[in-house]
């Protein structure tokens, strides 16, 4: 039983702090973000031929090309594909980065990528679980500015 000098302690309801808000993902984080998704639910083509295959058959949702790969009609050959079946296709700077995004690399105890093998282009079939980056990704396709 509580004294009658004291107060009974009443619950109250703090106010939760507001969440920050989350600064605004740049294109190639959330490019990044989709193609990581994109692999975990097994919706990735990597390589030239694996990439026509999707292209042709018009599976693909999204195409990404590297702008240092190494055959310059490598480069032609996806852009053609992409421009006849109106798939989206967006450019990377480096296919070694590429590599790291699509998974062709071994991961060590500290979670750094090793041995990353480039790859020039890659092919989004399934986007998977549908978030943030995938809507910042679409926005920009359809508005390039």
């Amino acid at each position: 039983m509580a004294d009658e000098g004291e107060p009974a302690p009443m619950e109250t309801e703090e106010a939760a702090p507001a969440p920050a808000a989350a600064p605004e993902m740049s294109v190639m984080d959330a490019l990044k973000e989709v193609i990581k998704n994109s692999l975990i639910h097994d919706g990735l083509a990597r390589g030239l031929h694996e990439a026509a295959k999707a292209l042709d058959k018009r599976q693909a949702h999204l195409c990404v090309l590297a702008k240092n790969c190494d055959e310059p009609n490598y480069g032609k050959l996806v852009e053609a594909l992409c421009a006849h079946h109106e798939i989206n296709l967006i450019k990377v700077d480096d296919k070694v980065t590429l590599g790291e995004w699509a998974g062709l690399c071994k991961i060590d105890k500290e979670g750094k990528a090793r041995k990353i093998v480039g790859c020039s282009c890659v092919v989004v079939k399934d986007y998977g679980t549908e978030g943030q980056a995938l809507d910042i990704l679409l926005n920009y396709f359809k508005n390039p500015n």
